[in-house]
């Protein structure tokens, strides 16, 4: 009895966090509240920073500030324009480059940014910068990292009596909650991150475009990424596409994101 209860509970919850993302209108399930995943975000966030301290008063710090600004403010207007403000209620933005080497960046639920050092020379301007920049905010507006803790919380069999309040001390949920940013373990994990980095590609060219920055200057981008070299694994065993497939799709999309394009001034 106590297991059909439980089950009966989990369907009625999937069926009430089921959603769309923005622009795609995949349907998408997230049983968790945005508002804790935004508060394990900004712990996670600040602890990160402790130990890689921001980099200040430089051009490149700048950059980043002004870049990511510029996308925030056209998530805005893309969000409140097609209806959508909510999905970003409570998002107190923050972009910050690190002195490191790795060419990285990623967002966090809330809108919290981190850009590492060793991507500028990649991006190697504001163009080429808010490609990435949009790229990443799209995956925390999206809200893959709420999908994807759903998903294994799920599989665990953790959906269900979960004390969402105290799962920042919860070691289990805090790894779970950091693999959904990281690398999944099954080719079924696996697919479903390529799916949520095409998703972001899509959302953040056109963040990008409505920021007053080329979308153009994503497949110059990831030509430079894919001559970067280095050993890749084959597209079945990665999280990303590979860079052909990924490149391929940016150019299909491209006369969509171009509809949203206005040159700065």
């Amino acid at each position: 009895m106590k297991t059909k209860i439980l089950y009966s509970l989990l369907v009625v919850m999937m069926v009430s966090a089921c959603s769309k993302v923005p622009i795609t209108k995949r349907k998408q399930l997230n049983i968790l509240p945005e508002s804790q995943l935004m508060s394990m975000s900004l712990t996670s966030y600040r602890d990160f920073l402790k130990d890689n301290p921001p980099v200040m008063n430089t051009p490149e710090a700048a950059m980043v500030k002004t870049v990511g600004t510029n996308i925030s403010n056209a998530v805005t207007r893309y969000m409140n324009q097609n209806g959508q403000g909510s999905r970003i209620q409570g998002y107190a933005w923050e972009f910050n480059l690190v002195n490191s080497p790795e060419a990285n960046a990623w967002c966090m639920s809330g809108g919290k940014v981190v850009v590492y050092k060793g991507l500028l020379p990649l991006t190697l301007d504001a163009s080429g910068l808010a490609i990435v920049m949009g790229h990443e905010v799209a995956h925390a507006v999206a809200r893959h990292g709420n999908e994807r803790m759903s998903q294994q919380l799920a599989a665990a069999g953790l959906g269900i009596g979960i004390d969402l309040a105290t799962s920042g001390q919860n070691p289990q949920i805090r790894n779970i909650f950091l693999a959904s940013y990281g690398i999944g373990s099954t080719l079924g994990v696996l697919a479903y991150s390529r799916l949520h980095e095409t998703e972001a590609d899509k959302l953040g060219l056109i963040f990008a475009a409505m920021a007053g920055y080329d979308p153009q200057k994503a497949v110059s981008f990831w030509e430079r990424m894919a001559a970067k070299g280095g050993a890749k694994p084959p597209e079945l065993l990665s999280t990303h596409p590979s860079d052909q497939t990924r490149i391929k799709n940016l150019k299909d999309f491209m006369p969509t994101a171009l509809k949203y394009y206005k040159p700065t001034k």
